[in-house]
């Protein structure tokens, strides 16, 4: 039971206003105490009962069984109910409405989000939510995305680059426009992967994204790539059959733009590295991602949808988002995804998926650290915030326990972004980033939907203001 207007030492009612500013509900000088609570340790600790999380303004200043509560705090009294680390989901591409994206991530407990494609409206949202004139997650901001000549993607929005020079300009500019990380793509060539990582260290700017296909996963791995993203590029090396497919990527030439032709191809290849899988090779490259600390984010909640689309549906998720997108993404799951797909191909992509998920579990039992990405808000019925939860069921699925699922949502992707002094874990001196759920997230991932309030810089959203949220959303994305 939430007792949200006790105030210590008063006891009279001072329930925050639902339309309190998100500067002054973070103010230096307010306390919140939320009591009772379960705290989850997502470092492997058994789980902290009967506890109080002590919050001033944007920092948690205690978690303890007693703490001494100053006058005037804000009691939220939480019996029964569990605390975690606010949500990381490493992976996303918002949708550019102000509207949807900040407050669809919130409402999902999702307090912390990398995206991967920068844009000056991105950057313009961060100014504001660290301002606190827009309530959204705090954020990590790529580059524009640097790809080969001809790019697959879209023109007016990713870097081509086809000489040294170009690759050199590119890194140049993501540092002018305030990138916090290089992104690189698919179809950037071996040698001008090099180039960009080496311009990349020069600027300490990090660099992640896709494994171009030309470039073995370890030599990524080796040159400082701190993030793997998706698995199209992981089977090669761990193939008995790489050096013929090596040969044949070599070989592969798309017009610009023609993702689409890239992606089926890719994934044939894919189905014959799966077919050559070896676990001598495999294991020898899992070693070397986990001696350099490279992290994987598989996005099995996309390939879901990629390599099993007659089993999605909408599942009322999609009144989230605007009705256009909406009516896109049906378009491209009919019309793209399922175009074409004979019997044979929808076997082979139903059975691929269960080896995607026995992949990254052996990835994670060698040690690799595996983060929680969705590609939310790119890929079709993989809606923004809510899908990061599906994330989370599906690495349970993969073989991980709950815990290190968590942990791949919380403590992992801090130390992927190297905010890990400051979110990640529930403790003093980290920001008052927090979910509060109904019920056990380590004895079944899926009680992590079951929020009841969220606390985002010291803000809190409680049951009733989540739903005004989302009420919100869903009018702006029909609109």
């Amino acid at each position: 039971m939430v007792m949200a207007g006790t105030t210590a030492g008063t006891g009279q009612a001072a329930s925050a206003s639902a339309s309190a500013s998100a500067s002054e509900a973070a103010s230096e000088a307010r306390w919140i105490a939320l009591t009772g609570v379960t705290v989850v340790d997502v470092t492997g600790g058994p789980p902290r009962r009967n506890r109080t999380v002590l919050i001033r303004g944007q920092q948690i200043v205690s978690v303890g069984p007693r703490p001494e509560i100053p006058e005037g705090t804000q009691i939220i009294d939480l019996p029964g109910k569990f605390v975690i680390p606010g949500l990381c989901d490493a992976h996303v591409h918002s949708i550019p409405d102000q509207r949807i994206s900040p407050p669809l991530y919130l409402v999902n407990g999702v307090t912390t989000v990398r995206e991967m494609s920068g844009t000056p409206l991105l950057h313009e949202w961060r100014e504001r939510i660290d301002r606190g004139d827009l309530l959204g997650p705090r954020s990590v901001i790529g580059s524009r995305i640097i790809d080969g000549a001809p790019t697959i993607g879209d023109p007016s929005a990713f870097v081509e680059v086809a000489t040294e020079a170009q690759a050199r300009e590119a890194v140049r500019q993501a540092k002018r426009e305030g990138a916090d990380f290089v992104k690189v793509y698919s179809r950037l060539s071996p040698e001008l992967y090099r180039v960009v990582a080496e311009e990349a260290r020069r600027h300490r700017l990090p660099m992640a994204g896709h494994c171009p296909d030309g470039v073995a996963l370890t030599t990524a791995s080796s040159l400082g790539q701190r993030s793997i993203e998706h698995l199209y590029s992981t089977w090669y090396a761990t193939s008995t059959r790489e050096r013929k497919l090596r040969s044949q990527i070599a070989g592969l030439e798309f017009a610009r733009s023609d993702y689409v032709s890239w992606m089926q191809e890719i994934h044939r290849l894919e189905w014959e590295a799966v077919a050559g899988y070896s676990t001598g090779k495999a294991a020898s490259v899992f070693a070397t991602l986990a001696r350099n600390r490279t992290r994987v984010v598989p996005t099995l909640t996309a390939y879901q949808v990629l390599d099993r689309p007659e089993e999605v549906l909408d599942d009322g998720r999609l009144k989230y988002v605007p009705a256009e997108l909406a009516d896109g993404w049906r378009w491209a799951l009919d019309n793209i995804i399922k175009a074409n797909r004979t019997p044979e191909v929808a076997a082979q992509r139903y059975a691929l998926f269960e080896r995607r998920k026995a992949f990254v579990n052996e990835m994670e039992r060698a040690g690799v650290p595996v983060v929680a990405g969705t590609d939310g808000g790119d890929v079709p019925f993989v809606v923004p915030g809510f899908s990061l939860h599906d994330e989370l069921v599906n690495l349970v699925r993969s073989g991980l326990s709950p815990l290190r699922a968590l942990r791949a949502a919380t403590l992992e992707p801090a130390r992927l972004l190297g905010l890990d002094d400051s979110i990640g874990t529930v403790a003093p001196g980290k920001a008052a980033d927090l979910v509060v759920l109904d019920a056990d997230p380590l004895a079944d991932i899926r009680h992590t939907t079951r929020i009841h309030t969220v606390v985002a810089r010291g803000r809190v959203i409680s049951t009733d203001q989540r739903a005004r949220m989302l009420a919100a959303i869903e009018s702006a994305a029909a609109a």
